[in-house]
């Protein structure tokens, strides 16, 4: 046997967001969101399930940071509700709301767990798709006034930030695919809300920056692995779009302060309005960059297969399969990823911020699921993530998706990602295997194998 050893101060955590979650969706003065009223419509969301009561943390929030805890968590990254603090999106702050994440990052802090907030994971304030959404430009005002409030108020105990979860979702699913709120099919708003997306976080960046708030903040983006389906001149040019759209266009900006040129003559009409000053200031515009990988594509050309006219197959390696979501299990593909951003992208403090799988989770008569098929799935990505900081990949930290099963978007409750089962009947939180073997690689910094 082996020990895998990863560097000291390594960051390992667990995560969640506040829809999935939280429940209590029109209490103590919270606001709808856009997902409020996508559930509520018909045929959007999986057997016609809602958040409404998801996990129910907002009245279970000390017994499930006193679960962390006990599953020796070290950190805790966790997203605000947009509503809940700023019920209409903009104006009056919901108190009550903002006492609700005072109450939890001080009860993580007491019981020693690093608490990591990011402020969008796609519930945007219903009140501001009436006024248009992310496609109007006074988005990003917005976000940067209501990030002003939660800097303010949870600035002193919070360390460390980010804006956006996975804005590529937000833009692309949300905007341009309909699946996930708002609901919207419309290409040229879907790369105008990417712009819009990207040009908030900046600007709340710079509110952040000459705020002089303590701490770091950063951008997280969702970065799929991708393969050409064969060495065609068609495939690699279809592969290169989908790369361009889903890494180029959100890398580019913040790194290299421009978009793919050659990516943006290919949309035409759709290609986003850009105004002067919003390229300097997204250049160079994060502490660090969060990663969320969960599978591999192959990539084809298929004229017939929407604008960017490419057909998508998820890709298992030898010796694995496919999760639940049908994705395609490559933990080689996060350690390209990762280097990829090393090689291409300036090598910028990375955290893996989002990796896990759902499974076909069997509970015993007692509850307890032994999920040795996550285990492998978590520890061969792990390893993989190892295997790059040894190639100079500058990696600070782990977190594994999700601490709970939890309400999984257009999928309502079908899918289970959580280290803790939880029993949607009566609640009740449960670990899993994989929680008790993920506290054993936390507590030695690393993988035996």
């Amino acid at each position: 046997m082996a020990s895998l050893i990863f560097p000291e101060n390594f960051l390992w955590g667990v995560a969640a967001s506040a829809y999935q979650i939280e429940g209590a969706w029109n209490e103590d003065g919270k606001g709808e969101s856009i997902w409020d009223r996508f559930v509520r419509q018909p045929d959007r969301v999986l057997n016609g399930d809602t958040g409404n009561t998801a996990c129910d943390h907002y009245h279970r929030m000390s017994a499930d940071v006193a679960l962390m805890k006990d599953l020796g968590i070290p950190c805790y990254s966790f997203t605000l509700s947009w509503t809940r603090i700023l019920p209409n999106g903009r104006g009056q702050v919901n108190v009550k709301g903002l006492d609700f994440y005072d109450r939890l990052v001080d009860a993580l802090l007491e019981a020693g767990i690093r608490p990591k907030t990011t402020l969008y994971h796609w519930d945007l304030p219903q009140a501001l798709q009436d006024l248009g959404g992310w496609p109007n430009r006074d988005s990003i005002d917005w976000f940067a006034d209501y990030a002003r409030v939660a800097f303010d108020r949870l600035g002193d105990r919070v360390h460390l930030w980010a804006t956006h979860n996975e804005p590529w979702v937000a833009a692309f699913l949300g905007y341009g695919a309909g699946f996930h709120a708002p609901g919207i099919c419309d290409a040229t708003k879907a790369y105008q809300t990417a712009h819009h997306l990207l040009t908030a976080h900046a600007k709340t960046v710079q509110v952040f920056r000459q705020g002089g708030y303590a701490g770091k903040i950063g951008l997280i983006l969702n970065l799929n692995h991708l393969l050409p389906a064969s060495d065609s001149e068609a495939d690699l040019a279809a592969t290169q779009r989908v790369y361009d759209e889903t890494h180029s266009l959100f890398l580019d900006p913040v790194f290299h302060g421009r978009y793919p040129e050659t990516f943006f003559e290919w949309l035409g009409p759709h290609r986003p309005r850009v105004h002067p000053d919003d390229l300097s200031l997204l250049h160079n515009s994060v502490d660090y960059l969060g990663l969320n990988h969960y599978n591999t594509d192959t990539v084809r050309f298929d004229i017939f297969n929407g604008w960017l006219k490419a057909r998508l197959t998820p890709y298992a390696a030898p010796g694995w399969g496919y999760t639940e979501m049908g994705w395609g299990i490559n933990p080689d593909g996060l350690k390209s990823e990762v280097l990829n951003i090393k090689e291409n992208y300036g090598n910028p403090k990375l955290y893996l911020t989002e990796n896990g799988c759902a499974m076909p989770d069997q509970p015993d008569e007692n509850g307890f699921v032994a999920d040795w098929d996550r285990i492998r799935f978590l520890q061969a990505h792990i390893q993989a993530l190892h295997a790059a900081i040894q190639a100079g990949a500058n990696v600070h930290g782990y977190f594994a998706w999700s601490i709970f099963d939890n309400f999984e978007w257009e999928r309502g409750y079908s899918q289970r990602f959580g280290l803790v089962r939880v029993d949607y009947d009566t609640l009740t939180r449960i670990p899993k295997q994989s929680a008790y073997w993920y506290r054993d690689v936390i507590a030695r910094n690393g993988l035996t194998i």
